[in-house]
C-alpha cells in the first residue's frame, strides 16, 4: 500500500468511525469467515457499521475524534463496531453474538463520545431501546390525564346510570 492509498484510508476511516459518538473495539481473533460475515449482517440489520481496521491508520484516522479515547485497546486483532444512532441495538447484536461465538471479545467501549469498561455492554444489553423508552415515557406522562378524565366522569356516569335504573322500573311498574 503506498503513501496516497495510505492516505485516502485515513481519510476514510475518519470520516466513517470519527464521528460516532458510540463504537465498541472487538478482538476477532480465532472467528471464521461465515461467523464474521453473519456478524457484519446483524451489526448493518441494527443500523450500525463494522470495520476491521489496521492499528496505525486507525490510531491516524481518530486522532482528533471522540474514539481517541481509545487509543490504548487499539492492539492485536482489533475491529470496530460502531453507531451513530441507537447504541443499545449494537450492544444488543455484540452480546447475543458473543453468547454464541466466544472467540468475540469486546475490548473497550465509547458511549456518548465517553470510554465505559468492555463489561458494560451486558448492561446496555438488557437496556430497552430508544423507542421503548419514548413509549413509556409517554404512557407515563399521559397517565395523570387519563386518570383525571375517569374521576370527572365518574359523577356523571353514576348519574346516567341511576336515572337508567329510575327508568327501567318505572317502565316495569307500568
Amino acid at each position: 500500500m503506498n503513501r496516497t492509498e495510505k492516505t485516502e484510508n485515513v481519510a476514510l476511516l475518519a470520516d466513517l468511525m470519527g464521528k460516532a459518538p458510540h463504537a465498541f473495539l472487538i478482538d476477532y481473533q480465532g472467528i471464521n469467515v461465515p461467523d464474521v460475515t453473519e456478524l457484519r449482517r446483524q451489526i448493518r440489520a441494527a443500523g450500525s457499521g463494522y470495520l476491521v481496521v489496521k492499528n496505525t491508520l486507525a490510531l491516524r484516522a481518530i486522532k482528533d475524534a471522540p474514539l481517541a479515547a481509545l487509543s490504548e485497546h487499539f492492539t492485536g486483532m482489533t475491529a470496530v463496531a460502531y453507531a451513530a444512532e441507537d447504541v443499545v441495538a449494537l450492544a444488543k447484536v455484540l452480546h447475543q453474538f458473543g453468547k454464541t461465538n466466544p472467540h468475540v471479545k469486546v475490548k473497550a467501549a465509547l458511549v456518548d463520545g465517553r470510554p465505559v469498561p468492555a463489561t458494560s455492554l451486558e448492561a446496555l444489553a438488557s437496556m430497552p431501546s430508544r423507542p421503548e423508552l419514548v413509549a413509556r415515557l409517554l404512557g407515563l406522562m399521559q397517565s395523570p390525564v387519563r386518570r383525571l378524565v375517569g374521576a370527572l366522569s365518574g359523577p356523571q356516569r353514576k348519574l346516567v346510570i341511576g336515572l337508567k335504573a329510575v327508568a327501567d322500573k318505572k317502565a316495569e311498574a307500568a
